[in-house]
């Protein structure tokens, strides 16, 4: 990223079912049994092949130019193990978000996210050297439907998270 971008700085939450809920939702451990709940009702894997699968990432600190949206698709993602991650989001329905739309969020070990379809959203992003996720979203969405809008180009800015 070019140093000649100004830092603008984004404040992180820890992520609670609440604050997400424009965005998608949280998703915790429950008892083997539990009946289907609201949060489940929101995955929507049905314009396509879902595709579940685990998913490596190296060097992702929190600092970004571009988030990405999917029309046609949630995406659940997962940390695996016990580590803290962190998302940007900005709610769909957005043609193309400005910086104050966006917002940040810690999810704690053992937490999953769905996020809505259209839901804008950069990340994950961690402190490790690398990290591997549990994504499931359809087989061509990052072929036939990532849709990018470019910060540094619309505002030249890079967005820096804080606590990473």
């Amino acid at each position: 990223m070019s140093d000649t971008l100004t830092a603008h700085a984004l404040t992180s939450d820890t992520v609670t079912p609440a604050g997400f809920e424009p965005y998608g939702v949280v998703l915790t451990p429950m008892e083997d049994g539990t009946p289907f709940t609201a949060e489940e009702a929101v995955l929507d894997v049905s314009n396509g092949i879902p595709r579940f699968y685990l998913m490596h990432l190296e060097d992702k600190p929190a600092t970004f130019v571009r988030v990405t949206r999917h029309l046609e698709t949630t995406q659940t993602l997962m940390a695996v193990g016990d580590v803290e991650w962190t998302i940007a989001v900005a709610a769909p329905g957005i043609d193309e978000p400005g910086l104050d739309d966006l917002r940040a969020f810690r999810i704690p070990p053992r937490t999953a996210i769905t996020i809505r379809k259209g839901t804008w959203h950069a990340g994950p992003f961690f402190a490790e050297p690398s990290m591997d996720f549990v994504n499931l979203e359809l087989d061509d969405t990052n072929v036939t439907d990532h849709h990018n809008h470019r910060l540094d180009d619309a505002f030249g800015v890079r967005v820096v998270i804080d606590g990473e």
